[in-house]
């Protein structure tokens, strides 16, 4: 049977996971979300109203069903580790999951990790109780001490985030799932369903997609394309590739 996706003691099915941004409509990313099977679902806090007043402009939450998905706030927006763990202790007060997908993207037109303020905001956030999933450059070596320190994952990048450009990074990401004591998933730059199978196939334990299915002329479809491609990559890596 397929082996399931454990990450911090919880168990889900999907190795698919999906952000939520650039959709056409809230619909639309409702309908995909669905389409693609996966349970675990990353928002941005900066799009989620988090006062309880219902905003019409940030009420993205409203269309996630959180006895479907684990929703998991992440800190996309945030410069430094400060603004990041503002952010993660905002959510965990408004009552979403105290996990937290960790990014902290000072660059605003490549969105490449800082990998300095990361390591502290996941060794703080570690310290407070968050699960935490790290978004970082694919460095075996910050890869190795984020674990160290007891984060939950790591999410090295393929490609820089929207690029579609898939897995440059591939022979980092080979020596981080050869070091890996927790599951790896890649995050960022997987633009078709190819390159989501070929993570899989590497022996990455789950993608994490999002422009690629929002972006494109059908994204319910597309979706049911990553959700295909990623339990075949998963299959051919549990049975063995031939060498």
């Amino acid at each position: 049977m397929p082996q399931p996706l454990t990450i911090a003691g919880r168990t889900f099915s999907s190795r698919l996971l999906l952000g939520t941004g650039k959709f056409s409509s809230n619909e639309t990313m409702r309908d995909a979300l669905a389409a693609s099977g996966c349970e675990i679902v990353t928002v941005a806090l900066r799009r989620a109203d988090l006062s309880g007043k219902k905003d019409p402009f940030a009420n993205i939450l409203d269309f996630i069903d959180p006895k479907r998905y684990l929703i998991l706030p992440n800190t996309s927006g945030a410069m430094n580790a400060a603004e990041a763990v503002r952010l993660a202790r905002l959510a965990a007060a408004a009552g979403l999951p105290k996990w937290i997908k960790l990014e902290i993207h000072p660059d605003p037109r490549y969105l490449l990790p800082d990998p300095i303020e990361t390591f502290e905001a996941a060794k703080q956030l570690v310290a407070e109780g968050f699960v935490v999933l790290p978004y970082i450059n694919a460095d075996p070596v910050l890869a190795k001490r984020l674990q160290e320190i007891g984060t939950a994952t790591v999410m090295p990048l393929g490609s820089p985030i929207g690029s579609h450009r898939g897995l440059q990074t591939r022979d980092q990401i080979r020596i981080i799932i050869e070091q890996a004591t927790v599951p790896l998933i890649v995050d960022a730059g997987i633009g078709a369903p190819s390159h989501a199978a070929e993570a899989m196939e590497l022996g990455a334990d789950a993608v994490l997609v999002n422009t690629a299915i929002a972006v494109a002329s059908n994204p319910t479809r597309m979706a049911i394309a990553f959700r295909d491609a990623v339990t075949a990559g998963r299959t051919a890596y549990e049975l063995g590739l031939g060498e």
